[in-house]
């Protein structure tokens, strides 16, 4: 028996009885189909998204291009992060002394570049969240699914990674170990949304027209003539945007280019001594006690000793010129003086095979001591400094002494250096 309805309530009846025909087992296929009526508004109404922009080619594409930005700012944030956690049994090369400049380098431009490709995509596709139904089969709802954590996991990381190169820590995590997970996890979603795609990419970059058909209804028209932004305007300010970007912050790590570093949060050859600080002696809290007259470092191993200050800068002088790398990837090169590391173990019968542990005078954080295994420890390059660029360490460059090695990253240089122990 039908629902009746009062005759004054006229109009309005008629749409209640329209909406509730339209839930009714029978109709649920066309509204499958095509949104009810009384859905057709905002991003769901018909011609919501007029622009020719969005389209199949410019979104492959685009894709295209963060697809490899991603790809490379993914491998050499492995190779950072493993630097400073190395697996159980892998030892990091000292050589070439350039590396980890190279590798870190590449990771805070491609991930710099990442921003306007990441913008633009975003921008191209977002009418594909409103397509109607929302889920057409088991595959197509997987494929959405990922798109939760690929691009919220990429918007993660690119703001996040933007804030640690700019030291601006607002987030109550630990940075280095959540964005080396987050990248596991966007990477994952990147590749299953690759594996969703590669029919609608295949088909709109280097198909021929007859093929497109046979691979996806998702390809691209003939561009409608018309005012505005074309589609091969918005690819060349895509690709001018990441590249001004690039050419202006590259120079933090590329020396070449450092007249050009308009955009990098810092220039390589600003700071104490014609080099940048990080930490400060003041942020350490290591003022008093790295000024102390009476500092003595101390070797601990099968026959322990110390020295003085004094001791330790006549203790076989030697030079090294090493760039120092930090993980907001800037870089620059200096030449630092002071003893070698393999020479004071040696001098404390330490075995070459040892790891050493050295400590900072600095007593809390993450950062106050590291590990250095063999091949840095024994390096003829690696040196507890006293000197930077021809004159005695400045205090917030690790006065009275800091490690500087080959190929390892500016956290792993411990500064204010007072204990070197074997493991």
């Amino acid at each position: 028996m039908s629902m009746g309805y009062p005759e004054e309530n006229g109009r309005e009846a008629g749409e209640n009885r329209s909406t509730l025909r339209t839930l009714r087992l029978p109709e649920l296929p066309r509204l499958l189909r095509e949104p009810p009526q009384f859905l057709r508004r905002g991003p769901l109404r018909e011609g919501a998204f007029p622009s020719k922009l969005h389209d199949p080619r410019v979104a492959s594409l685009l894709g295209i291009w963060l697809g490899v930005a991603f790809g490379v700012c993914f491998l050499t944030g492995l190779v950072s992060h493993f630097m400073q956690h190395p697996p159980s049994g892998l030892d990091w090369p000292s050589r070439p002394v350039w590396l980890y400049r190279v590798t870190q380098g590449l990771h805070v431009a491609t991930g710099l570049a990442s921003v306007p490709l990441l913008l633009a995509k975003l921008w191209t596709v977002y009418p594909r969240l409103w397509e109607w139904p929302p889920i057409r089969s088991v595959t197509h709802a997987l494929e959405r699914l990922t798109i939760v954590p690929l691009i919220a996991g990429a918007l993660f990381q690119l703001a996040t990674g933007i804030a640690n190169i700019a030291q601006w820590y607002r987030f109550r995590f630990f940075f280095t170990v959540t964005h080396y997970w987050v990248a596991w996890i966007t990477i994952g979603a990147l590749l299953v949304h690759i594996a969703a795609k590669l029919a609608v990419v295949r088909a709109n970059v280097g198909a021929s027209r007859g093929d497109r058909a046979h691979l996806t209804d998702r390809h691209s028209t003939p561009e409608p003539a018309g005012e505005g932004l074309s589609r091969r305007g918005l690819g060349l300010a895509v690709g001018a945007a990441a590249g001004v970007i690039t050419l202006t912050t590259a120079g933090q790590f590329a020396p070449g280019l450092a007249r050009l570093d308009l955009l990098a949060p810092r220039r390589p050859d600003i700071g104490p001594q014609r080099l940048p600080v990080n930490r400060t002696a003041a942020a350490a809290r290591v003022l008093t006690v790295a000024r102390d007259p009476g500092y003595q470092l101390e070797v601990v191993g099968p026959r322990p000793f110390t020295l003085s200050l004094a001791e330790l800068r006549a203790f076989g002088p030697h030079t090294s010129r090493l760039p120092i790398t930090c993980v907001e990837g800037w870089s620059a090169d200096a030449t630092w003086h002071g003893a070698r590391l393999r020479d004071l173990l040696d001098a404390a019968d330490i075995p070459h095979g040892a790891t050493v542990r050295v400590e900072s005078l600095e007593t809390r954080g993450g950062y106050r001591a590291s590990e250095v295994a063999p091949p840095h420890a024994r390096d003829p390059l690696t040196l507890l400094a006293t000197g930077l660029n021809g004159a005695d360490l400045d205090l917030d460059h690790g006065y009275p002494a800091r490690l500087i090695a080959p190929n390892r990253p500016g956290v792993l240089q411990t500064k204010w250096v007072h204990r070197v122990v074997m493991l």
